[in-house]
């Protein structure tokens, strides 16, 4: 009994022996089998989407370029546009305090356009490893350059009625709306790229810029043609000029009837009927 006691004392002992190593080696290797097999997994995950694991964005760099992207965008975006439609409002008043309002709307608006964007690119040269090795930081190093090369030329700007001034008008017209153009294509391209190193859609972002961008268009391009709709209720008498439209000749009618009887009627027998 002693003998049979104290053997299944041993195999006991040797069950939780083994019990235990066994324990103890699921424990120590599984947590290096789980990372192994997140080793595996992220990058087959990142390889889906053309991103490697190491060029995904830290939360805190995600922040970083999401406060670059609404700078350049409020700047090159927003602003910029802005400024080029109220200067082209401007070209249909002669003279005037409507005239100057719209230049110095459209000065201001630049400034700020100009001042957001050179903080957006002293924050992006200082925080961001730029190694120019893609499109969009190129075309936003170039950017840098042309808003403060078209700042220069805005400030050069010569005296009306001088030779120098039709030279300087084309210029600062071309050289402004191309930059304006590419900034705005410089924004798509970074949302490209931010979805690429987030991961994350940017479908919204994407519609309502181009709805923001199309609706300025649009009144851009109005513009030029609202004059032209409103020419067209004119008609054209003999010799090409310009005759009224049927109502247009009765309210003018009805306005000289109204002046007729704002003017004194001279009496028949009055007395400078005498001197006719």
């Amino acid at each position: 009994m002693h003998v049979n006691h104290t053997s299944k004392m041993v195999s006991l002992k040797r069950n939780l022996t083994s019990f235990a190593l066994l324990a103890l080696f699921v424990t120590v290797h599984l947590p290096f089998a789980s990372c192994s097999s997140l080793k595996e997994t992220l990058p087959a995950f990142a390889h889906i989407n053309n991103v490697n694991r190491d060029e995904l964005l830290s939360p805190k760099m995600r922040f970083e370029v999401t406060v670059h992207g609404v700078l350049l965008w409020a700047s090159l975006g927003f602003l910029m546009p802005i400024g080029i439609l109220l200067i082209r409002l401007s070209n249909k008043e002669e003279n005037g305090t409507r005239l100057k309002l719209y230049f110095y709307f459209h000065l201001v608006v630049q400034i700020l356009s100009l001042s957001i964007g050179t903080v957006g690119a002293i924050k992006s040269i200082k925080t961001f490893e730029n190694s120019f090795n893609n499109n969009h930081q190129r075309i936003g190093l170039v950017l840098y350059i042309a808003i403060w090369v078209q700042a220069v030329i805005g400030f050069c700007r010569p005296n009306r009625g001088t030779k120098k001034r039709s030279l300087w008008y084309f210029f600062h017209w071309i050289f402004g709306t191309m930059t304006c153009i590419v900034g705005i294509l410089n924004i798509y391209t970074g949302l490209e790229a931010y979805k690429k190193r987030t991961n994350r859609s940017v479908t919204l972002w994407i519609i309502l810029f181009t709805a923001e961008i199309s609706s300025m268009a649009f009144f851009y391009l109005f513009q030029d043609k609202w004059d032209y709709m409103q020419k067209q209720g004119v008609c054209l008498g003999e010799g090409g000029q310009v005759r009224p439209s049927d109502d247009q000749e009765s309210s003018i009618k009805n306005n000289d009837k109204r002046d007729l009887w704002k003017e004194p009627c001279s009496k028949v027998n009055a007395f400078k009927n005498l001197f006719k």
